[in-house]
C-alpha cells in the first residue's frame, strides 16, 4: 500500500505539469502569430502601411525567438526547467500586452522583440520536459505539438473576432493576461508540490535512456547535419505557411470569406484539422522507419504547394488543408530524432540549437514573404516552397536505414 500511494502523487504531478506544458505550448505560438493577423486584418488601413510595410516588424521577435533559445537551454539546464517555464508565462505575458499599447510601429516592433525573447524559452525547456524519461516520444510530442499547432490557429480566429468587436488591441491583452494568471499558477503548483523533486528525479531515472556512446561518430555528425539542415528548410515552410496564411485566404477566398472573422475562421478550421496529422506522424515513428516516414512527408508537400501556385476558391481552401497538414505532420520528426540521440543533462541544449536554427530561418521567411508578395504575389511564394520541400526530401535519403543503438528504426 505504501508502494502505491507514493507513486498516484508523481503520476498525477507529472500529468498536471503535461498540462501546463501544453498550454504553453498553445500560447508560445499563438503570441508569435496575433501580429500577421493584427497587421493584415486591421493595421494596413488604421495605419495606412501596406502589408509587405508593416511585416517586415515583425523581423526582430523572430531574431530574437532563435537566438535566444540557446541561452534559455543553457538556464535551464544549469537553472531550473520548472523555472524557466514560470519566467516564459509571466514573461510572455506582459511583452503582450505592452504589444497591445503601440502607437506606432516601432513601438510594436519593441513589444513584439520581447514576446521573442520570452517565447525563445518555451522549445528548448519544455520539450525537453515533455521528452524527459520516455521510452516512445513519438506520441507526446504529437499531442504538445497539436497545442502548438491550434495555438497557431487560435492566434488567427482569435483576432480576428477580436478586431471585428473589440479592437485589435485586445488581441495582445487577453491572451497576455491569461499567460500571467498560469505563470503565477504554475509558480504556486511546482513550489507547493511537496514532492517536486522527487517526482523529477524518479522520472528521469524510468526507462532506458538513449546512449550517444554506441553511436559511430560519423553517423552521429551525418544524423545531426540532416538535422539541422531539414529544421532550416522546414522553418522556412512553416512560417511562410503558418504566417501567410490569414493574407492568402484574404485574397483567394474572397467569395466566401469577406471580414475578418470569416478568414479567421476558416484558417482556424485548417490550422486545427491539419494539427492532427502529429498525432498520426507520432505513431508512425514510434512503430516504423523514421526515414521512410519523413522523406513520404516532404515529397507530400512539395506536391501540395505545387497545385497551391495558382488555385482560388474552394480548390484553394482544400490545398491549403492538404500542405498544412503536412507541414505540421513534419513537426514531431526531428524533435524525435534530438530526443532519441540526447542525454536529459544535456538535451534541453540539443533542443536549443535545433531551434535556434529553426527560428533564425524563420525569421528571415517574414521579410522574404513581404518581398515576394509586393513583386510576384503568393504565386511565386508557393513555387519557392515546392522547391524547398524537395531538398529536404534528398535530404532524408542519407539518413540511416536503421540505428539499433536507439532500439528503433530510424
Amino acid at each position: 500500500m505504501k508502494t502505491r500511494s507514493t507513486s498516484e502523487p508523481s503520476v498525477q504531478h507529472s500529468q498536471v505539469k503535461f498540462f501546463y506544458l501544453n498550454l504553453g505550448h498553445f500560447l508560445d505560438h499563438l503570441f508569435m502569430l496575433v501580429f500577421a493577423s493584427v497587421a493584415a486584418l486591421r493595421l494596413t488601413s488604421e495605419w495606412n502601411m501596406s502589408y509587405a510595410q508593416l511585416i517586415p516588424y515583425a523581423t526582430p521577435g523572430f531574431i530574437a525567438f532563435g537566438v535566444c533559445a540557446l541561452l534559455a537551454g543553457w538556464i535551464a539546464d544549469k537553472w531550473s526547467r520548472d523555472g524557466m517555464i514560470v519566467v516564459f508565462f509571466i514573461g510572455i505575458g506582459v511583452s503582450s500586452i505592452l504589444s497591445g499599447l503601440a502607437n506606432t510601429p516601432i513601438q510594436i516592433a519593441i513589444g513584439l522583440t520581447l514576446i521573442g525573447v520570452f517565447a525563445a524559452i518555451y522549445h528548448p525547456v519544455g520539450l525537453a520536459m515533455v521528452v524527459q524519461g520516455r521510452k516512445k516520444t513519438g506520441i507526446p510530442l504529437a499531442i504538445n505539438g497539436i497545442f502548438g499547432n491550434l495555438g497557431v490557429a487560435s492566434a488567427a480566429l482569435l483576432t480576428g473576432l477580436l478586431i471585428d468587436s473589440i479592437g485589435w488591441r485586445s488581441a495582445f491583452y487577453l491572451p497576455g493576461t491569461i499567460s500571467i494568471l498560469l505563470g503565477i499558477s504554475y509558480w504556486f503548483f511546482i513550489f507547493t508540490e511537496k514532492q517536486t523533486t522527487a517526482a523529477e528525479v524518479s522520472t528521469s531515472s524510468v526507462g532506458p535512456k538513449p546512449s550517444t556512446a554506441a553511436i559511430p561518430k560519423n553517423t552521429l555528425i551525418r544524423v545531426f547535419a540532416i538535422i539541422f539542415f531539414t529544421t532550416a528548410i522546414g522553418g522556412l515552410i512553416f512560417q511562410s505557411t503558418t504566417f501567410a496564411l490569414p493574407k492568402i485566404f484574404a485574397e483567394r477566398l474572397i467569395d466566401f470569406a469577406g471580414s475578418a472573422s470569416m478568414v479567421g475562421w476558416y484558417a482556424f478550421l485548417v490550422f486545427s484539422l491539419a494539427a492532427l496529422a502529429q498525432l498520426l506522424i507520432g505513431y508512425l515513428v514510434d512503430h516504423h522507419s523514421l526515414r521512410i516516414v519523413f522523406a513520404t512527408v516532404a515529397l507530400l508537400q512539395a506536391a501540395f504547394f505545387y497545385l497551391m501556385t495558382h488555385l482560388d476558391g474552394i480548390g484553394a481552401l482544400l490545398v491549403a488543408f492538404g500542405f498544412m497538414f503536412v507541414v505540421f505532420g513534419q513537426i514531431p520528426i526531428n524533435d524525435v530524432l534530438v530526443g532519441r540521440m540526447t542525454r536529459s543533462e544535456w538535451r534541453s541544449r540539443a533542443f536549443a540549437l535545433r531551434y535556434v536554427v529553426t527560428f533564425s530561418v524563420m525569421a528571415s521567411a517574414v521579410p522574404l514573404i513581404g518581398w515576394l508578395h509586393a513583386n510576384w504575389g503568393f504565386s511565386r511564394l508557393f513555387s519557392v516552397l515546392a522547391v524547398a520541400a524537395l531538398l529536404i526530401f534528398g535530404a532524408t535519403l542519407f539518413l540511416p536505414r536503421a540505428n539499433h543503438s536507439f532500439g528503433q528504426q530510424v
